[in-house]
């Protein structure tokens, strides 16, 4: 049979004639003709491995049942997806799976999100018919930002296979035989005995509840009710295109200001936004590459924004981190300043002030635990005024995901809500700032500001396109007064690797490459709501263009906030104060 692209085929389904191209799976043909086929292990762009048995089709002339997301669309096929042979397998198939499944929904984090809990009720599946034939097995906590649950696991390999052929980091596989079968980390010495990053990637495409994020709204909670605490919150750019969507609004709805009155309801003292921290970031990245290139530093730089992505190079490629940026993201950056300029200000006690960040990543749990981001209390110390015990500059870092649960706990309707404003000081931001939240975001911020500070003229479109969309590689080059500056864009640690190849090999041609963890950056993090899809992705990227052009300033060192903060505490970028405060070292990482 022809497989090429463009030859088109035809075939029945359900009685309707339908045209596809060649090479087409079933599944694929199905969807284009309306015929929906429900679906477990099959992600597309991720996952089809045909393990769940759950997408079965009847073809006439075939004596058995098809798995329509491995089977190829053939010419003069007569498929059927709704006939009582069908339906009666894939009911079984199912059935077979809940009998190994724990029966908590009530209390499962993914209530209401679950795929197999809405699978289930698709089919009408009222009672369980077999029993159970497989050992519980113990929980996995051993990192701060994840959750493993083995007993909830469904075998679909979906998180095997983002994990190993999109991040290729590996930290999980099959392993077991028969009813032993089970997804596990090395030798089963749990996720902080591999080389996990923390990603979340396989929390966002888990179809159960068998891997979440470690919850933390309990702590928040009981954070909010403590009269002695004042308890701030900021809120990454991605959020504002994500948590719409998490409380049953249309992907990409950008909520900004609801969210903004939202987290006041919710009983915080300040609504911050770590935007601010992301135009700080900008300065002194900026300033950091302009120094490497003009005194023979260090390139290419890299950024460090991304924890995830910070892991993997602490993991894999150690030797290679004198090439990233030394300076900390916008959530730790924010939480310094918090912790000493605003507490200061403020009067308050900074052992008394809580940060909450709102994060669409699990990995920033485990970066705001770090044990060098305490940069506000050394500051303190240094001023003998806080006691010995160190506290973070981050105490919490809950997920979009968390956020949503915390929200409709709370029961407040976002939808009917007011536009509010951030508080000042540190809840000025610009568009620059915004675009942080999609792949090639830092780099434009970046290069709205380094081409002026070098040129003294204002970049001929602050629309950078050339790093924008969705594609794994991007690059692009900038005219710096004569000096030409080539720039990469990544996303994904699969993509990743291909580049810090190139720069161990001394065969990178940039001096400057951004780099995200997850799919699209921030917006398909791992923390931001699940059943994510590519459609969805590019609906939030292009929210957060449209946030970049409502906002009044568009680059970061013209934001007001920002110019305030230098004059008034820090003096410059890359000076001293911000040197303690804002920027750290990274060392290898043991396995």
């Amino acid at each position: 049979m022809n497989d090429r692209k463009d030859t088109i085929i035809t075939l029945t389904i359900n009685g309707q004639e339908t045209a596809v191209p060649a090479g087409t799976s079933l599944l694929e043909a199905c969807a284009s003709a309306g015929a929906f086929v429900p679906t477990l292990c099959y992600l597309e762009g991720v996952c089809s491995n045909a393990s769940c048995g759950v997408c079965l089709v009847e073809v006439e002339g075939a004596r058995s049942l098809l798995r329509s997301c491995v089977q190829k669309a053939a010419q003069g096929m007569k498929v059927n997806t709704t006939g009582p042979r069908v339906l009666r397998a894939r009911k079984t198939a199912v059935e077979l799976i809940l009998a190994n499944h724990p029966q908590d929904c009530l209390t499962c984090a993914r209530n209401g999100t679950c795929e197999l809990q809405s699978l289930s009720e698709r089919l009408g599946i009222r009672e369980i018919r077999f029993p159970r034939t497989k050992k519980k097995l113990p929980i996995d906590r051993s990192v701060a930002g994840l959750v493993r649950d083995n007993d909830k696991c469904i075998l679909c390999g979906r998180c095997v296979a983002v994990c190993k052929d999109v991040q290729t980091v590996s930290a999980i596989d099959f392993a077991g035989r028969g009813s032993r079968t089970r997804i596990a980390a090395f030798m089963d010495r749990g996720l902080a005995g591999s080389p996990c990053v923390q990603c979340g990637q396989c929390s966002v495409v888990c179809p159960t509840g068998a891997i979440i994020e470690r919850d933390e709204t309990a702590a928040v909670w009981r954070a909010l009710a403590d009269p002695k605490k004042t308890i701030v919150v900021q809120t990454a750019p991605a959020i504002r295109a994500s948590l719409g969507e998490a409380l049953g609004l249309e992907a990409g709805t950008l909520v900004t200001g609801k969210m903004v009155a939202a987290l006041r309801r919710l009983g915080f003292d300040k609504v911050f936004d770590t935007q601010f921290a992301a135009d700080l970031t900008i300065m002194e990245e900026g300033s950091e590459l302009l120094a490497r290139i003009s005194g023979g530093g260090t390139l290419p730089m890299i950024t460090s924004c991304s924890p995830g992505w910070i892991g993997f190079i602490e993991t894999f490629y150690p030797a290679l981190l004198p090439h990233l940026s030394t300076c900390k993201s916008p959530q730790q950056m924010f939480g310094a300043i918090a912790k000493t300029f605003w507490a200061e200000k403020a009067g308050l006690d900074p052992a008394n002030v809580g940060v909450v960040s709102i994060m669409p990543c699990t990995a920033k749990k485990r970066e705001a635990g770090r044990p060098e981001m305490v940069g506000a209390w050394q500051w303190w110390k240094e001023k003998g005024t806080v006691p010995e015990k160190p506290f973070a500059d981050v105490d919490w870092a809950l997920t979009t995901r968390e956020l949503a649960r915390m929200i409709r706990g709370a029961g407040i309707d976002l939808a009917t809500l007011p536009e509010e404003d951030f508080d000042d000081p540190l809840g000025r931001s610009t568009g620059a700032a915004t675009i942080f939240g999609t792949t090639g975001g830092v780099m434009e911020a970046a290069l709205r500001t380094v081409y002026e500070l070098v040129t003294k003229r204002s970049l001929p479109s602050l629309d950078f396109t050339a790093v924008r969309g969705l594609e794994g590689v991007k690059e692009a080059e900038v005219d710096l007064d004569g000096t030409k500056v080539r720039v990469a864009v990544v996303h994904t640690l699969g993509k990743a690797r291909i580049i810090l190849d190139e720069i161990a090999a001394g065969k990178s041609p940039y001096a400057f490459i951004e780099v995200m963890t997850c799919p699209g950056g921030c917006i398909g993090g791992g923390g931001q709501p699940v059943n994510i899809d590519a459609a969805k992705r590019l609906r939030r990227n292009k929210a957060m263009y449209v946030e970049d052009l409502r906002l009044p300033i568009r680059k970061s060192h013209e934001n007001p906030a920002i110019g305030a903060l230098y004059a008034d505490f820090l003096g410059k970028p890359l000076g001293h104060l911000s040197h303690g405060l804002l920027h750290t070292k990274y060392k290898a990482r043991k396995v």
